[in-house]
C-alpha cells in the first residue's frame, strides 16, 4: 500500500500532511511517526499532521511532534491545512476547534481564547502566570499562556543572545510543567513589533512556531508592552497576531506547499 502525503511549511516550520478524511488508512503509532519525521531515514518534518473525518468540523487535525508525541495545537500547521482545504474551514484539534480562512496575507486562523489559570497551563502548583517567580540561569520571571498548548515566555533585551539550545530542554522538562512546555524568548522592539525565538516541545529549536507567536504576543499585551495587534518576527519570517475585544486570538501569515509524494506503508514500522 502506498500513502500519499503533502510536504508543507509555514515560515520554515515544516510538516508532513496526510489527508485521511476518507478514514481508510491504518493507525499511525508513535514509532512510525518518528521514522517518517526523521530527516535522515524518513521524509523529515517538525510535525506530522493527519487529517481525519469530524462530526463537528470540516476535519479533525491530529498533530504529532517529531518525537512521535501527540500534541494539542499547532498554529503554523493550521495555516497549512487551511491552504490545502482552500476555503473557510473549521479544524477540530485536541486544543479545541479553530477556524481558518484565506486572507490577502496568506491564511488567517481564529486560534480561540487564551487561558491563564495556573491549572490550565498546566503548572504543578498555583502561582501568578503573568510574572512567574521562577528562573533558569539568565531567564527569569516568565509569563505562562495556554493557546491550545502550554507556553512559557521570557522577555529579554536580545533574544538572539540567549543560549536557547541549552536552556530550552532544561525548562521544557522541568517538573513545574507536568505536560512539558514550549519555551519562548522574546524582545519587544516597539509597541507593534516583537522578535521571537522558540524551543518547541518535542521538536527543539524551530524557525517558526504559530502558537508560540500567539502566546508571546498575548503575554506582551497583558504586561502592557505592546498594542493589541503586533507583528511577531521569527527566524523564518513574520506573523501578524491580534487579540480582539471578544478575547479571541487571530493569527495571519503564509503557508507553502513544498512538494507532494508517496511512500510504501511497509517501509516504515
Amino acid at each position: 500500500m502506498r500513502v500519499e502525503f503533502t510536504k508543507m511549511h509555514g515560515l520554515g516550520n515544516d510538516f508532513v500532511v496526510i489527508d485521511d478524511r476518507a478514514d481508510c488508512l491504518p493507525a499511525f503509532d508513535a514509532e512510525r511517526v518518528r521514522q517518517l519525521a526523521d530527516r535522515h531515514i524518513g521524509i523529515g518534518c517538525d510535525q506530522f499532521i493527519l487529517l481525519k473525518p469530524s462530526a463537528s468540523a470540516t476535519c479533525r487535525m491530529v498533530i504529532h511532534n517529531a518525537d512521535g508525541g501527540e500534541v494539542e495545537a499547532c498554529g503554523n500547521a493550521s495555516r497549512a491545512v487551511g491552504l490545502l482545504v482552500g476555503e473557510p474551514a473549521t479544524l477540530e484539534t485536541l486544543g479545541g476547534t479553530i477556524a481558518t480562512r484565506p486572507d490577502s496575507a496568506g491564511i488567517s486562523v481564529d486560534m480561540g481564547e487564551p487561558r491563564f489559570d495556573w491549572d490550565a497551563i498546566p503548572l504543578a502548583y498555583a502561582m501568578d502566570t503573568l510574572t512567574m517567580p521562577l528562573g533558569w540561569d539568565e531567564l527569569e520571571q516568565p509569563a505562562a499562556v495556554n493557546v491550545g498548548n502550554p507556553h512559557a515566555i521570557f522577555f529579554v533585551p536580545d533574544c538572539d543572545a540567549v543560549p536557547l539550545d541549552q536552556l530550552g530542554p532544561q525548562i521544557e522538562h522541568d517538573a513545574v510543567f507536568p505536560e512539558r512546555v514550549n519555551v519562548n524568548v522574546a524582545t519587544v522592539v516597539d509597541r507593534e513589533t516583537v522578535r521571537l525565538r522558540v524551543w518547541e516541545r518535542g521538536v527543539g529549536l524551530t524557525r517558526a512556531c504559530g502558537t508560540g507567536a500567539c502566546a508571546t504576543a498575548i503575554a506582551a499585551m497583558r504586561r502592557g508592552l505592546t498594542n493589541r495587534e503586533v507583528t511577531v518576527i521569527l527566524p523564518g519570517g513574520q506573523l501578524r497576531i491580534g487579540w480582539g475585544a471578544d478575547n479571541r486570538i487571530t493569527m495571519t501569515g503564509p503557508a507553502t506547499v513544498s512538494f507532494r509524494g508517496s511512500f510504501a506503508w511497509d517501509d516504515f514500522s
